[in-house]
Parts: C-alpha cells; sequence; structure tokens
C-alpha cells in the first residue's frame, strides 16, 4: 500500500511537471541543470537542449543572490520561497518578463539541501501595461507640477482633492490648507453649483469663470477651463485649468496705448509735415524764381544763400521725418528690378559737384561677379549711399573718396551685396566709434562741430540696411587717416533679366500741340500760388488760379481744364473732394489729369491719394523738375490715348 502511494504519487509529480502552464526548472545546489519542463521551453522559445546549454542559474539567481550559498541561506522554513521579477531575452530576440518562484528541496530526515525548484510565469503583458501606466502617471504629474497654468482637482461633493504648484502661486495657499476645502472658496458658490447640477455642460459654466479669489482676499483674472475626472467611464470629479491673465492684461493695455501712440505720433508727423513744408516751398521755390532772373553778383550770392539754407533746412526736416517714419514701423519696402551700376553711377553723379569743389578725387568699383539686374528698393539703397558718399565728402578735407561693390554670398535667386565707402578724411576716434549709429549723435560737439547737420543720417542708414535684410559697420581706413563705412543688403536677382539699352520710344508732341492745354491751380496759400504759376510760365505753359476746391469745381465748369494741380488741404472744400466731383461730371474720354500738391509727405501717402482718384502726386517744396515731369507724363498719356483712338 505505502508502495502504491509513492508510486502514485511520482505519477502526480510527473503529470504535473510536464503538463504544467508555468515554466519549472530543476537546479542542483551546485548550479547545475537537472531537467526543465514543456512549459518552460515554450516560454522562452528554445528547445529542451538549447534551454539546458544556458547558465542553470540565470533561472534561479537575482540581483541581489548571485551564489548558491546566499541563495541557501535566504530559503528557510519561515521563508520557503524567494520571489522575483526578472527579464529574459527570448529565442526571437524579445525581451520578455517572468514572475520567478525559488524553493529549496531538503531531505526529509537530515534537511540536507538537495537541489533547487524555480518556477516561472511570464507576466512580460501586465508589465508593458504597468510601465505604460507608470510612465502615464510620471507624465501627468510632471504635466501638472512644471505647467504654467494653475490645476486643481475637486470631487462631486465640490471638495478639492489635489492640486500644483501654480495654484499655490495663484491663490496664495498651499495644497495641504486647500485639500477637503471647497472649491467654491476659489471660484464662487454660484459657479460651483452650475457645475455640479449640471456637469454634461461644464464648458458653458467655464466662461463665466473669469476670477479666482486669492487667500489675500482680492480677485485674480483668469482664463478658466473645466475638464472632467473619468474613472470606469464614470465622472468622479473636475479638474479646472486657470491661466493668469494679469500679465496679459498689462501687455495688452501696453500695446493699445502704444499703438494709439504710434498713430498720434503718425498724425502729428503728417501735420508737422504740411505745416513745415508748405512755407518752405514758398522760400525755396522763389529762390530758384529769383535765380532766373538779371541779379548782379551782389544780389546772386545773397540769393545763393538763401537756398542753401532752405535746402539744409528743408533736409533737416526730412531726416528727423525719415527717422520718426522708421521709429514708428511705417517705413516699408518698394521693391522693383533696377540697374545697380546705374543706381551707383546716378548717385556718384549727384556727388561729384561738391567733391570738384573740394579737389577730393571720387573712384568707383563693381566686382564682374556683381549680377547688374536686381530686384530690391531702389530708393532706399541709394538714400544709404547718398548719405555715406555725402558724410565722405563732407568730412574729407583733401584726398579722395572710393566706393566698391562686390558679392560676398549668391544664392540662387538672390545675392548678399557689399558695398564699401572708403574717404582719406578726418576719421573717427576709436572711443567714439560704438556710438556712430545712435539716433542724435555726432563726433564733434554741438556747439564746436565744424558741420551742419542732425546726427540722424547715420542711425537712418542702420534701420534702412536692416529693412534691406543686411548689416552695416564702421572700420577705420586700413592705409591711412579716414574711413571705411561697409555695409550689405540682400537683393534678389530677377526671373527674366532687362534688356540693358532697351527702350520704348515714345513719340513726343511738339510745342506748339503741347501749348495747346490749359492748367488750373488750386491752392489756398498765395506765395505757393504764385510759386507754381512762376514754375509753370517758367516751362512755356500758361495756368489760372483758385483758391479752394468749391471755387475748382465751378472753374472746371466754365472750362475744361486738362491738367489740375490741387492742394489737398483747403477752406469750403477739400482737393480730394473737388478732384471727386470734377471728374464725376467730366466725360470719359475728357477726364482732367489731376496732380495732389501736398506738404505730406509720410511714406504711402502718395499711393494713399492714387488710391483715392488723384492721377499723380507731388510734395511741397515742389520743384521744377517735379512740375515738368508731370506735366511730360500727362502729354506721354495723351499722346498714348490719341495713338489708341486713331488706331481703333
Amino acid at each position: 500500500m505505502s508502495e502504491a502511494n509513492i508510486f502514485g504519487h511520482q505519477a502526480l509529480f510527473e503529470h504535473v511537471y510536464k503538463s504544467a502552464p508555468i515554466g519549472i526548472a530543476l537546479v542542483t545546489i551546485e548550479g547545475n541543470w537537472i531537467s526543465v519542463n514543456p512549459a518552460a521551453c515554450k516560454m522562452f522559445g528554445f528547445t529542451e537542449k538549447e534551454l539546458l546549454q544556458q547558465p542553470a542559474t540565470d533561472y534561479i539567481y537575482s540581483d541581489n543572490v548571485d551564489s548558491p550559498e546566499k541563495l541557501v541561506q535566504s530559503l528557510s522554513e519561515k521563508v520557503p520561497t524567494v520571489a522575483l521579477e526578472k527579464q529574459f531575452m527570448h529565442k526571437d530576440g524579445r525581451r520578455i518578463w517572468a514572475s520567478v518562484h525559488v524553493s529549496l528541496v531538503r531531505d526529509e530526515k537530515d534537511k540536507t539541501p538537495l537541489f533547487f525548484i524555480s518556477q516561472m510565469v511570464d507576466i512580460t503583458d501586465s508589465k508593458v501595461a504597468e510601465q505604460k501606466l507608470q510612465e502615464s502617471i510620471e507624465r501627468y504629474t510632471s504635466l501638472k507640477k512644471y505647467n504654467h497654468d494653475a490645476i486643481i482637482s475637486f470631487n462631486l461633493q465640490g471638495e478639492i482633492m489635489n492640486g500644483n504648484q501654480m495654484a499655490e502661486q495663484l491663490t496664495g495657499y498651499t495644497i495641504p490648507e486647500l485639500a477637503g476645502k471647497r472649491i467654491s472658496l476659489l471660484m464662487g458658490e454660484h459657479n460651483l453649483r452650475r457645475v455640479l447640477s449640471d456637469s454634461a455642460h461644464y464648458a458653458s459654466v467655464e466662461k463665466s469663470i473669469n476670477g479666482i479669489r486669492h487667500k489675500d482676499g482680492h480677485m485674480v483674472e483668469v482664463l478658466a477651463t473645466l475638464a472632467p475626472i473619468v474613472i470606469h467611464n464614470k465622472n468622479v470629479g473636475f479638474y479646472i485649468i486657470a491661466k493668469d491673465m494679469t500679465e496679459q492684461k498689462k501687455l495688452i493695455i501696453e500695446k493699445e496705448a502704444a499703438e494709439k501712440t504710434n498713430k498720434a505720433k503718425s498724425e502729428f508727423l503728417a501735420m508737422m509735415s504740411h505745416e513745415i513744408r508748405t512755407p518752405m516751398n514758398g522760400v525755396i521755390g522763389m529762390t530758384d524764381l529769383i535765380l532766373d532772373t538779371d541779379l548782379d553778383e551782389e544780389q546772386r550770392e545773397y540769393v545763393q544763400i538763401i537756398k542753401k539754407s532752405g535746402t539744409t533746412l528743408l533736409n533737416i526736416i526730412n531726416d528727423i521725418l525719415d527717422f520718426s517714419k522708421i521709429e514708428s514701423g511705417r517705413t516699408e519696402l518698394s521693391e522693383e528690378t533696377f540697374s545697380l551700376r546705374n543706381t551707383l553711377s546716378e548717385t556718384m553723379n549727384l556727388m561729384l559737384p561738391k567733391a570738384l569743389e573740394k579737389n577730393i578725387e571720387v573712384t568707383t568699383s563693381v566686382a564682374p561677379d556683381v549680377q547688374d539686374q536686381v530686384y530690391g528698393d531702389m530708393t532706399k539703397l541709394r538714400q544709404v549711399l547718398m548719405n555715406l558718399l555725402s558724410n565722405a565728402v563732407k568730412f574729407t578735407p583733401t584726398g579722395s573718396v572710393s566706393v566698391s561693390v562686390t558679392c560676398i554670398q549668391s544664392l540662387q535667386g538672390s545675392g548678399l551685396i557689399q558695398f564699401s565707402v572708403t574717404d582719406t578724411g578726418i576719421g573717427v576716434p576709436s572711443e567714439k566709434v560704438a556710438q556712430l549709429f545712435e539716433p542724435f549723435y555726432q563726433v564733434d560737439h554741438y556747439m564746436t562741430r565744424q558741420v551742419e547737420g542732425t546726427g540722424l543720417g547715420l542711425a537712418i542708414c542702420k534701420k534702412l540696411v536692416e529693412l534691406m535684410g543686411g548689416e552695416i559697420w564702421y572700420e577705420p581706413n586700413p592705409k591711412q587717416t579716414g574711413s571705411v563705412f561697409t555695409f550689405t543688403v540682400q537683393l534678389k536677382y530677377p526671373l527674366v533679366a532687362v534688356n540693358e539699352g532697351e527702350e520704348n520710344p515714345v513719340q513726343e508732341l511738339d510745342d506748339a500741340e503741347g501749348n495747346a492745354f490749359k492748367i488750373l491751380i488750386v491752392e489756398d496759400n498765395e506765395v505757393n500760388q504764385l510759386v507754381l504759376k512762376r514754375i509753370i510760365e517758367k516751362l512755356g505753359y500758361s495756368s489760372e488760379t483758385v483758391p479752394n476746391g468749391l471755387e475748382a469745381v465751378e472753374a472746371y465748369k466754365r472750362y475744361p481744364y486738362d491738367l489740375i494741380f490741387m492742394d489737398i488741404q483747403m477752406p469750403f472744400m477739400d482737393g480730394m473732394e473737388a478732384a471727386r466731383i470734377i471728374k464725376q461730371s467730366a466725360p470719359a474720354d475728357k477726364r482732367p489729369y489731376v496732380v495732389a500738391v501736398t506738404a505730406h509727405a509720410i511714406k504711402g501717402d502718395r499711393e494713399k491719394y492714387l488710391a483715392m482718384g488723384m492721377d499723380e502726386y507731388v510734395s511741397k517744396p515742389v520743384s521744377m523738375q517735379a512740375v515738368s515731369e508731370v506735366i511730360d507724363i500727362f502729354r506721354n498719356t495723351r499722346m498714348n490715348s490719341s495713338t489708341d483712338g486713331s488706331t481703333a
């Protein structure tokens, strides 16, 4: 009977060993294999032979127990099993996790250790899920901890459960102080009742939560968001996420104030431009007319001094207005395709008379790899060159001034072009170089300086160069006394190059035909009336004058003028309204060419007046050249219209 029981136990053990769904491994006390069951082989993807070739101790040792002696010592009657989680390498290369339970089989009589039994269960899926859960918890904790917004959780009874550091800063309470208190302490009882009574429409409630009550009693303006806490598809509470809007409100107020200031500055600049340029028009215009009369040598000298002083004053006004426009952000690029070499040549020609007066040699050098036809803001480029060349001539008593142009970086469709203006003048002291491009700064003290100016020229150059994607800097002349001002601009290359020298010939009307049209001057200032009338007469045309827009409309009814020079600001009726009425009353094929004549010279004024119906724009002080160009444009337009009509 005893043998039968033993046999029965052995058969049972063998059945369990082979059929158990968990891996079982038998290992000697010395750490050698005895056997492994099929479930262990299946778990690791090996055959029994392959598995037995691996170290048996890998399946019984932990990180802390790495010898048979330690393992035996750790197993006793009180601690019959050592449990651990361990990572193994599957035959296919992936890593799997197993829960391992190691026990010790002892001799029944003397309790001598016989062998180890290792039972292994694959827990890879649960381990991965656990790691993902842990990662999710850590991400949530990190998000809550380091979020720039205050996050507070509360349950469906309205009790605060937790919060982050920003919640402490926003409310003035610590999280332990808040825990267990009602959230209505912060958001108000009315808002809490609405959230809890209609939790399905919590999004509509959050719009009414625009403040959180601080511990000291004041309200903090916030932008609030409510989010439900859902566990097992059941809503158990809410998060309130509150963004402190105090600083944002300040920024909005400051932005609105800055915009109002900029608008006021722009309006002031427009008015200042008009009020100053209007009398300057009379000063400079009349001196031009006087110089065309018979004067003795002394009179001519006096008038030239007046003209020079007026021009200097106008340049100062222009500098101040230009800098103010740039500072207020109203300066924009007006890009077009132009010839770089022609622009440089034309700019140099403007400076040659002053240079020749001082017997200064002027030279230019353009590298062969610099493309001639470029796309950019020609006017601003010329303004920078003119300013630097003017300074170079001004501060060079004797010697030379040179301009060199190179391409320092060529990209597909554009190039970084470098301009260097070198002179042999007085130079700049090293301690004053840092302030060169500061506004209103001049190297010489204003009481002792030898030259006139506002000290804005280089500051304007710096702003314009930066607007064109470049930079500007100063270096001393490396060869002798003097200065080198260098700047770069980013210029695009046009897709289709313009053929140099190819012009569209315009057939000019003969003088008899040109004199056949009549001109009307609409201007309320008597001096400006006289200046413009005399300029037109010098150009060989006759004109009539009226003092306001109302009389201009009546004058046009009496006689259909071909060309009207229209002032903008006038009593009774302004120039824009007068131009609109005149153009509406005229037949489509006989509408007059209306030119806005105004002291407004702020960036964008020309485009504004053209968009409002004017045909051309000239600013005061009006020059003979500007008036002549306007008349030429009218004649060409009229000639083209006549040609189109005859062709039709």
